[in-house]
């Protein structure tokens, strides 16, 4: 595939580096001379220095021959023009673009990005992506990871095994036994840096993170069957009151009235604008690394601190801050992934990394076959997919038990008619059934194989 991205920053050079090493034919504009130099010396693609918008540099990246754009720079106009362009001088089948600006997103604009007005065929918002992601972590505080897939019905848990973990050193297949009516499957383990795909007879040890995918409404036991029995904090304190701090607590006071927010908004005029559109939650003006702001804020009552700068630094310092001044658990958003390996060095109990929620929604619409959702951990080591199985698949119409899988997937969940299946050995995979699966990085060839829309099929 031809793919050309607009945008060396870094959701660029993330989607790059994913797209390139899967053998992509991957070209990328910037107006950074230097970023486009980096981005090139480190990875295999070709490099365009220019405006991503203008025509001419859009036809020397090769937009007559491309598959897809995708327009990740930092300003919306910039991403809509070159779709626009991409579409009307090149006739580009795919474009996507990063929005950040929420007055494009409004309901009552839905029909904005489409064919009869803006070509755009998926806009990505990031900060709404990321904001419900905090959210589904706020709401899980176990869990290392949450994501949600087949209607938000099924959930992929990631959790990690601590020494206290009940299910330690028991064979996979026997918690099926124990457990029979709990809709949770182990579908991946990461262990000692490595990812691998979890087998019926492999064992969990302290310190594994467990990947499980499991019933929406069943998270919660799964969680406490692991040992994580965290409560859902009710006193909160957001540093940032940007579009995604703005989002998480403008949600948290429609859907968890009593919980108690505080927001520390360094920006004066963005302090006053978010506190006259939010209800309950206080507003306090300042830096979230001044302790006395943090004490105003009364960080050392409060269950949970969520940093959401646009600064990694201040998220790393601001939560490090108020865990020393008896704030019981942190989370930090954080951008680039060198400064995620300090979280654990500083103390903060969990990290929010934004670029890969975007990649992942990229990776959804460059994925072949019936792939509905993409989700990739551990930096792209594997992915959790939701697919729609065909009349044609070759999953279709045999017994679990003897389905021979490529090795490195392992499926989680099926999908009919609004119920949630747990495979077991009986198990037939029907036509228009969501499959929710979990496939090393070298197996997602052979899930499009699985899903593909073959010739019989028409």
């Amino acid at each position: 595939m031809k793919v050309i991205i607009c945008g060396a920053g870094q959701v660029g050079y993330g989607i790059a580096e994913r797209l390139s090493q899967e053998d992509n034919d991957v070209s990328v504009i910037d107006t950074s001379a230097s970023l486009i130099a980096r981005i090139t010396e480190t990875l295999d693609v070709r490099g365009y220095v220019g405006h991503g918008a203008h025509p001419d540099v859009l036809a020397k990246a090769g937009a007559d021959q491309a598959d897809m754009l995708i327009a990740v720079t930092l300003y919306d106009e910039i991403n809509i023009v070159a779709c626009e362009v991409a579409h009307a001088l090149f006739n580009v089948p795919t474009k996507i673009a990063r929005i950040r600006a929420q007055n494009y997103l409004l309901p009552e604009y839905s029909d904005l990005f489409s064919r009869d007005h803006m070509p755009i065929d998926v806009a990505i918002s990031p900060e709404v992506e990321v904001g419900k992601m905090v959210l589904r972590r706020i709401s899980f505080p176990g869990a290392t990871d949450v994501v949600r897939f087949a209607e938000e019905n099924i959930a992929m848990v990631a959790i990690e095994c601590m020494e206290d973990c009940p299910v330690l050193n028991t064979p996979l297949h026997q918690l099926s036994q124990l457990f029979p009516d709990l809709m949770a499957t182990v579908t991946g383990i990461y262990r000692n840096g490595r990812l691998s795909v979890a087998h019926s007879n492999d064992q969990l040890l302290v310190g594994d993170l467990a990947y499980v995918i499991c019933q929406k409404d069943h998270a919660r036991r799964t969680l406490g069957l692991f040992g994580h029995e965290e409560q859902e904090a009710a006193r909160i304190v957001i540093a940032g009151g940007g579009n995604i701090g703005y989002f998480v607590c403008r949600a948290i006071e429609q859907m968890q009235p009593k919980t108690r927010i505080k927001i520390i908004e360094n920006d004066r005029a963005r302090a006053v604008a978010i506190s006259e559109q939010l209800r309950n939650a206080i507003v306090l003006h300042g830096s979230a690394l001044d302790q006395n702001i943090l004490q105003q804020a009364d960080i050392q009552d409060a269950e949970l601190m969520v940093t959401l700068t646009n600064s990694d630094q201040t998220n790393i310092l601001a939560a490090a801050m108020a865990k020393r001044l008896g704030c019981q658990s942190t989370m930090a958003l954080l951008n680039d992934p060198s400064m995620q390996e300090l979280t654990t060095a500083v103390g903060i109990d969990a990290h929010i990394n934004p670029r890969a929620v975007t990649i992942s929604r990229v990776l959804q619409h460059v994925r072949k076959g019936r792939i509905l959702s993409v989700y990739a951990v551990q930096k792209g080591a594997a992915e959790v997919i939701e697919a729609e199985a065909l009349e044609t698949s070759p999953l279709v119409g045999i017994p679990f038990r003897d389905l021979h899988l490529p090795a490195g997937v392992r499926i989680g969940a099926v999908y009919r008619d609004k119920k949630v299946l747990r495979p077991d050995g009986d198990l037939k995979i029907k036509a228009k059934d969501r499959v929710v699966l979990f496939a090393t990085a070298a197996a997602v060839k052979d899930v499009e194989q699985m899903f593909r829309v073959s010739i019989q099929f028409f």
